[in-house]
């Protein structure tokens, strides 16, 4: 799978760099991604929508697919242009993404390279809350306490996980969840001078 991702061997288009040796930031930023990123992401988020997903199929089997338009529409789409758009991965050429977490998503929109402005923030938020609250209603409404306890834990451990293991080294820094050391950011900025330009870093 690893033609499917792009070549690690080759800088990020954004970045003035001919090659990636010697990147002071190759440690602590991930620019590029292989099959094993997204196995280890789907291997994170099933659990909950498994869980989740079978509360929803013990109250109606129907429930399940307004449930699936919501992620599909909001991960495939809404979340692209609100939050990816702002990625330096987006910045690629293709007309998929190719990262471990949208992984063959569109590219409908133009790269925007710089901060999230308040309303997309408003936006990612409260689609995550309606896509991870959506089996917390039937879950409630069922009094399915197990699989609500369990749902819970899968979807925290999710997001703990994330914050820890790909939030702390995304180059997405415009994301909220993104926490990336400012050294790290300064470094990644004076390589990548488009990204510094519109996030005002430059000088």
């Amino acid at each position: 799978m690893s033609n499917l991702f792009l070549d690690p061997r080759r800088p990020l288009v954004t970045c003035n760099s001919a090659n990636c040796d010697g990147c002071p930031v190759a440690k602590d930023v991930h620019c590029h991604f292989t099959s094993r990123d997204l196995t280890a992401f789907l291997f994170l988020v099933l659990p909950g929508f498994s869980v989740g997903g079978a509360g929803v199929y013990r109250i109606n089997p129907w429930w399940l697919l307004p449930w699936a338009i919501i992620a599909f529409g909001f991960f495939g789409f809404v979340e692209i242009r609100v939050m990816c758009s702002h990625c330096p991965h987006y910045a690629e050429p293709g007309k998929c993404l190719q990262c471990w977490a949208n992984y063959g998503s569109p590219r409908l929109w133009k790269y925007r390279p710089g901060p999230m402005v308040a309303a997309e923030k408003a936006v990612f938020i409260a689609g995550l809350v309606l896509v991870f609250g959506y089996p917390l209603i039937f879950l409630l409404i069922g009094l399915q306490w197990l699989l609500l306890a369990i749902y819970i834990l899968t979807v925290v451990g999710f997001f703990m996980t994330l914050r820890r293991s790909y939030c702390s080294q995304c180059m997405n820094f415009a994301c909220p969840f993104n926490i990336v050391e400012g050294g790290v950011r300064a470094e990644f900025f004076k390589r990548n001078q488009t990204i510094a330009q519109a996030w005002g870093k430059t000088g």
